[in-house]
């Protein structure tokens, strides 16, 4: 797609000229000191940040499509090129050094201008957010202890983990106390800023004052270590020099940092597009990447990033346009040709707590935290490929994120979702048992539902379970295939084998409510007898009436209590409570509680008692959102039960008249409750004991506060025996209800023949 040059100023508005303007002059004045930190990291003097940090700019802003975000040198590609130079045994900051990363960049550049050929913008759906934040965190997290020996007042740490520990320790025994209260009070300022003031550029501030108290005080004199001296005016542009440098093993080093510089911004980048309202043309960034990148070889510099943290500087000074980068690009010319004096008076203990202080917005271990918590797979791929840049380096960790992404995305799909399915009472459908409590199975048939495709590494999972459901009744084998659509070789050899040994024990087997495209899989390997001889269905119903089975459905194990509390409940009491367990799970007793303290907060703040409990409320209407009548009235009483906590922030009159309003709606929730078929209720109310039990047992320790048979049950109970005494009827002698026609779910959605999940 041709968008032509500076595309983001088409139109341009004049209202965005100030806060662009602004919000640039903010993003160079930071580039400054963490350009020329990340450049030492890399391998370079620091004054090759400024440089970098100029060109690749302009061309970012001349190509992009993106109109806040800000490309720079940055952390990553830094760390991963100065690993690269002591792979390649260079000193950093060596004239070997010097002439060694141009080739690492320009190869860099080659990397992206090939992946934008063949349109690899798509790369980053296969690197996922633990690969990614793994990765970043171990490289943020190295570059932090890399500088922590400078605070110390020694030179850079190097290597991996190991040696990094090793070179802290050292700089501990030759510790410089003036260097290290000099780099702690700058991290401490700049930390504190942030907290009290985020919108100041503090480590502008911060970089300022080093450089004044070395030029009134003389910090030299006290031990204190400075950047080196840099001369007024632009470096010098040079062709890289590929002599000299293994080029095979330089290509493969600069390939992790291309891989990382489309992963992070192309991510990044798309983030910030979505929140603000614009759209991306991928393939063009990857464009833009590539140019600015080679263009930074030939000023000599490190591979070039964008930078989430300066674009969300950007972002929070209002800069709509590139124009922010032109005016950034603009302001780095100024400072390179007329004021590099004040470089060789900035203290390094200074520039590393600048660097510290940037990787510290950098690092994800909330992330880590947060993937431990819900997926403990994804966890083990943060944490493989964050240790794999520590004690490996950066290269090995990319190689290790990735390969144990693409190994969590074999063993999910080996392990899906699956299980047994049956009907309920009075429903349509087909329901897991295990997430329904009163579904039953129908006699003498397996439904089994398989919620993944059939590949090699899940197949077996899948022979297994359908051989351990079969028992010496049964007659009729359905595979509820609703979220299959392909089959690879090796499953459809596996399902082959089944269908015979099905057919040999004389039972009749059926795939159900598969795509299309299975069956023509299925055709092209040889398997088209399963389709001629009926065992591939539309719908597991249809399966069943072939197999001579229709409703009403027999069932299993019937219950009596299920089938009586289908028919006894009232309209929505059973699917409201069953939403509200489906979407809390086992956290169902906390948000109940969360949802009652609301309504608490909001009678304290409330000056309306009455319209907050007649639920007018917003907390109130929010609580009672997926609830039934009945489990409204269940919060009612929870309310009645903790008076004294809502009295505590409330006069005498106010509880007396929060009391009456609640036991008000309560006698007015019993009367709507009366006005349904007594005689259920009376079930209902009967079997109430052996309903709890069922739901504890599939609620964690039973802790379920919102039971389904409330309190105002039981008084309710003694009002219908006494109007019903005369029936005289036992709710156990009832006939079963189970045979009822299909079944419904309270947790999933129908396909095309009812079946739900």
């Amino acid at each position: 797609m041709n968008k032509g040059i500076f595309y983001t100023l088409k139109g341009y508005k004049k209202e965005n000229l100030g806060p662009d303007i602004f919000s640039g002059f903010l993003v160079a004045l930071v580039c400054i000191p963490i350009s020329m930190g990340y450049a030492e990291v890399a391998g370079l003097p620091a004054v090759y940040g400024l440089y970098g940090s100029i060109l690749p700019l302009v061309i970012f802003a001349l190509l992009s499509t993106s109109r806040q975000f800000i490309f720079s040198v940055d952390a990553a590609p830094a760390a991963i090129t100065g690993a690269a130079v002591l792979a390649a045994g260079y000193t950093a900051g060596s004239a070997d050094a010097m002439a060694f990363v141009p080739v690492v960049t320009l190869f860099c550049g080659l990397w992206l201008l090939l992946f934008y050929f063949i349109k690899a913008g798509r790369i980053v759906d296969y690197i996922s957010t633990p690969v990614m934040g793994g990765f970043i965190t171990g490289i943020s997290t190295e570059i932090i202890l890399m500088q922590i020996p400078k605070l110390f007042g020694s030179g850079s740490g190097s290597g991996e983990l190991i040696e990094l520990v090793r070179c802290i320790c050292e700089a501990v025994v030759k510790i410089s106390w003036p260097s290290l209260i000099l780099g702690a009070a700058s991290l401490a300022a700049i930390l504190i800023i942030k907290k009290i003031a985020p919108k100041f550029p503090g480590t502008v501030a911060v970089m300022i004052a080093g450089v004044i108290l070395t030029y009134f005080l003389g910090l030299g004199d006290y031990g204190v270590r400075t950047l080196s001296p840099v001369e007024p005016g632009l470096g010098p542009l040079l062709i890289p020099d590929l002599r000299g440098v293994d080029l095979v093993s330089t290509a493969g080093r600069a390939l992790p940092a291309s891989i990382v510089i489309i992963a992070e911004t192309l991510l990044s980048e798309n983030q910030f597009a979505f929140k603000n309202g614009y759209k991306l043309d991928d393939n063009r960034e990857i464009l833009a990447f590539s140019i600015a990148n080679i263009v930074s070889a030939f000023t000599g510099c490190c591979p070039v990033n964008g930078s989430i943290s300066r674009t969300s500087m950007n972002e929070q000074y209002g800069g709509k346009t590139q124009v922010v980068s032109l005016t950034a690009a603009g302001v780095l010319l100024v400072i390179v040709l007329f004021f590099t004096g004040f470089i060789g008076y900035l203290p390094v203990p200074v520039l590393a707590a600048i660097v510290i202080s940037a990787l510290m917005n950098v690092v994800e271990f909330d992330l880590a935290a947060k993937l431990y918590k819900v997926s403990r797979p994804d966890f083990r791929i943060f944490a493989g490929a964050f240790l794999g840049v520590l004690l490996l380096g950066s290269i090995y960790g990319v190689v290790i994120g990735i390969a144990l992404s693409f190994a969590a995305v074999i063993i999910k799909g080996s392990n899906p979702q699956r299980g047994l399915e049956g009907v309920l009472p009075e429903k349509e459908g087909f329901f897991l048992l295990s997430q329904n409590l009163l579904a039953r199975p129908i006699e003498h048939v397996v439904i089994y539902k398989f919620s993944e495709n059939l590949f090699f590494a899940n197949i077996k999972v899948f022979q297994n379970d359908v051989e351990e459901a079969v028992k010496e009744d049964t007659e009729v084998v359905i595979i509820d295939a609703s979220a299959v659509n392909s089959i690879d070789v090796t499953a459809a050899e596996r399902l082959e084998a089944l269908a015979e040994s099905m057919e040999k024990r004389g039972i009749k087997f059926y795939i159900a409510g598969h795509s299309a495209e299975v069956n023509t899989q299925l055709r092209s390997l040889g398997m088209i007898w399963m389709l001629e001889k009926g065992m591939a269905r539309r719908q597991v119903k249809t399966a069943l009436e072939d197999a001579g089975i229709t409703p009403p459905y027999k069932v299993a194990n019937p219950d009596k209590t299920a089938a009586v509390l289908m028919k006894s409940l009232p309209d929505q009491f059973e699917e409201s409570v069953s939403e509200f367990l489906w979407a809390f799970g086992d956290s169902s007793a906390e948000e109940f509680q969360k949802r009652v303290a609301e309504i608490i907060t909001d009678i304290h703040n409330s000056d309306d008692l009455e319209n907050v409990i007649n639920g007018h409320g917003e907390k109130f209407r929010k609580a009672f959102r997926s609830l039934s009548k009945s489990g409204e009235d269940q919060m009612l009483r929870e309310l009645e039960k903790r008076t004294e906590e809502i009295s505590r922030h409330i006069g005498e009159e106010d509880r007396r008249k929060v009391a009456l309003l609640i036991g008000e709606r309560r006698k007015m929730l019993e009367h709507k409750l009366e006005e349904g078929d007594p005689e259920r209720y009376r079930q209902f109310v009967e079997n109430r004991e052996r309903f709890e039990k069922m739901l504890h047992e599939k609620t964690e320790h039973g802790t379920l506060h919102m039971t389904l048979m409330t309190e105002g049950m039981r008084h309710l109970a003694e009002k219908l025996r006494a109007a019903q005494d005369h029936t005289g009827e036992d709710p156990e002698k009832e006939p079963l209800e189970g045979n009822a026609e299909g079944s419904g779910a309270d947790d999933g959605s129908a396909d095309g023949d009812g079946t739900r999940q």
